[in-house]
């Protein structure tokens, strides 16, 4: 079922107030106005929309711009004194939901709602209801972009490059636009127009060379809280010395990650943990992961993770998590993995909350996301998280031998001439 028919079914249930967290205003606003007219026929219900800018306005048909009603005590009295029915439209009205005058008039108008179908539609990137006002709300999740509207999107862009260009027409690499349509999951209505004309008129095509400046952007729209780190460019690291059966592994499992044709009927790999002595390449085997891959590369820091703020740590580990599914495919590194859950002996209600989210995440993952977990101790991690099934592996990363170092050293000499 569509946003379209999911947000009708939640009007048409007349619910006094309706809670809508979303950037995508426009879109919404255009939603309501399709149904507005689609419903006519029946029972035409008049749409309004209210700015603390623009006042109260009715949007459904076309009027002069007028304004009436701009603070947000007189557009409450207004709607409550109103005989007929309507829906009001509340832009950016979360502010003001702390006043206790606009609590109690809100509250007026949804217990005459049997009386008066006048329904409140509150549209803001974040809306916090009071517990008072709970009752009456029901909350709409607008959906992100589906790969069919991405795709739209794409075409829209480009039609606009044509327009601004007459007799340019977009270079297009088949291979690279369904790349770029696909790796613009994930983000807004708005964001996704905004990236798709950034990658098109930099240069008057849709090539490979538009994917890490997309992907980039994407990680800046997205990572708002500063734990994750963002690293696209990790094709050099690919050719590594040492880790042969490391990177055997991955290659044999990088047409699943990629959910190839002639492997569409494997299962992708989930990732793995790598063990051993300080200093032996580790990290440099997880930025190796990545480049097998041809995956961008985030590293999770638990440091910045943790809060002093009762609840707030296990928010930004699932923010995190969340990232990572957005900018899926992707390689997310956690390193140190024992100093941000500590095992047998450390353990506490933080730790244990941390490691539950982590866990559970792990389990009900939908995303192309490939762990590479590192640690030096074995010993610190807890054990539901080392048993079989977590992970795909366990490597343990020891040190080089002659023969490793001899290919470390050649690669070395190589890349100074």
């Amino acid at each position: 079922m569509d946003a379209s028919k999911d947000l009708e079914l939640i009007m048409r249930s007349r619910t006094p107030i309706v809670v809508i967290e979303s950037q995508d205003e426009a879109r919404i606003l255009e939603l309501l106005q399709s149904m507005t007219i689609s419903r006519a026929a029946n029972l035409h219900i008049p749409l309004f929309r209210w700015t603390i800018t623009d006042g109260l306005q009715r949007i459904d048909i076309s009027l002069e711009p007028q304004s009436m009603n701009a603070q947000p005590t007189d557009v409450l009295k207004h709607i409550r004194a109103v005989s007929k029915p309507g829906v009001y439209v509340l832009l950016d009205f979360h502010p003001f939901l702390d006043d206790p005058v606009h609590v109690r008039l809100i509250k007026d108008i949804c217990i005459q709602h049997q009386d008066v179908q006048r329904q409140l539609v509150l549209i803001s990137h974040k809306i916090k209801i009071p517990s008072e006002l709970e009752t009456y709300s029901a909350r709409f999740d607008m959906d992100l972009p589906s790969e069919q509207e991405r795709a739209r999107i794409v075409k829209h862009a480009v039609n606009e490059y044509g327009n601004d260009h007459p007799g340019d027409r977009v270079q297009v690499d088949p291979k690279a636009h369904s790349l770029l349509i696909k790796n613009l999951a994930g983000l807004s209505y708005n964001d996704t127009a905004r990236l798709a004309r950034n990658a098109i008129y930099v240069d008057g095509a849709i090539t490979k060379s538009d994917l890490p400046g997309v992907m980039q952007a994407k990680y800046e729209l997205l990572n708002r809280g500063g734990a994750l780190q963002f690293e696209y460019d990790t094709a050099r690291f690919s050719d590594v010395g040492g880790l042969t059966k490391l990177k055997k592994w991955l290659t044999q499992r990088r047409p699943a990650f990629s959910r190839d044709e002639s492997a569409s009927h494997l299962d992708a790999p989930k990732g793995i943990l790598l063990l051993g002595i300080q200093g032996c390449g580790k990290s440099l085997a997880a930025k190796a992961t990545a480049g097998i891959f041809g995956a961008p590369l985030l590293r999770l820091d638990f440091g910045a993770i943790y809060d002093k703020y009762h609840g707030e740590t296990e928010r930004k580990l699932r923010e995190s998590l969340k990232t990572a599914d957005v900018m899926s495919p992707c390689v997310l590194w956690i390193d140190e993995i024992e100093k941000g859950i500590a095992g047998r002996g450390g353990e506490t209600g933080t730790t244990q909350r941390v490691l539950g989210t982590f866990l559970t995440w792990m389990a009900e993952r939908k995303s192309q996301v490939f762990i590479v977990a590192t640690a030096n101790d074995i010993s610190a991690l807890p054990p539901e998280l080392v048993r079989k099934g977590r992970f795909d592996e366990i490597f343990f990363v020891d040190l080089p031998t002659p023969a490793v170092r001899a290919s470390i050293l050649a690669i070395h000499l190589a890349n100074r001439n």
